[in-house]
């Protein structure tokens, strides 16, 4: 790895969002890395253009970032559907086989065989889905039916939803490339009612590379927390200390 260089963290965050959750990262994440939030469409800076809500239209929209020659190792972070957005990826390029992620991270989302309510829930009525979503503290408070809330953010939430339901989906077809060969970090939060650790242990069986799980403090929204980003940084430059030695220029004679 060239000297110097840090090792690049994609982030990708969860449903309703857009990458403010990872604003304050790059203090706890350390040195010699380099957060990169994506902004998927449709929210903050790019909330008037279309939502992608299928798998197809979503790695349109952000493969081309990691088909070009990469200039070093990186990493791949998803929190909840976050989660599923950097594993569709991580897939993606094995089955192109164009060369992936030094390490495939995922937080806070069941693996794809695991129940979810709520991704099944992306069509429910709204009374179901804002029940759901109070029971994981996603509903603010005073989110008043009609309110700025359910206007800006609801039909957001929906649609990231039914984004999850269409990976979870698609995960589940088998791969003419074979079993992603990716190592895996697992995090689950030790208070979440959504992906519990026992039920984040099942993203072992999404790829033959080495997994590692890890509970850190929190509820489901943990990545708003500085444990996450502490513990990424450790891994990002665990790849670093790993990857190979640039090559030594021939003296000249």
């Amino acid at each position: 790895m060239p000297d110097g260089q840090p090792v690049r963290l994609h982030c990708f965050a969860h449903a309703g969002a857009g990458v403010s959750c990872f604003h304050g990262w790059p203090g706890d994440l350390g040195r010699a890395v380099e957060p990169v939030p994506h902004m998927l469409p449709g929210r903050e800076s790019r909330r008037r253009e279309p939502r992608v809500v299928r798998r197809a239209a979503l790695l349109a929209e952000v493969t081309d970032t990691f088909t070009r020659a990469p200039s070093g190792p990186y990493v791949l972070y998803g929190h909840s559907l976050g989660a599923l957005v950097a594993y569709t990826i991580a897939r993606a390029l094995h089955e192109a086989g164009l060369p992936g992620p030094a390490l495939l991270a995922v937080g806070a989302c069941p693996p794809p065989d695991a129940p979810s309510p709520l991704s099944d829930a992306h069509d429910a009525s709204e009374e179901r889905l804002l029940g759901l979503l109070g029971e994981i503290g996603a509903l603010p408070e005073g989110a008043a039916p009609g309110g700025l809330w359910h206007r800006a953010v609801l039909p957001v939430l929906r649609d990231d939803l039914a984004l999850a339901d269409d990976l979870r989906a698609a995960a589940r077809e088998p791969s003419a490339a074979g079993p992603l060969p990716v190592p895996l970090l697992i995090v689950a939060g030790g208070d979440d009612p959504v992906a519990r650790p026992a039920v984040m242990e099942g993203w072992r069986r999404w790829s033959t590379g080495t997994a590692a799980v890890r509970t850190v403090p929190g509820d489901h929204f943990f990545v708003r927390g500085r444990e996450l980003p502490r513990l990424l940084g450790h891994a990002c430059r665990a790849v670093a200390r790993a990857a190979p030695a640039r090559p030594t220029a021939p003296a000249r004679p």
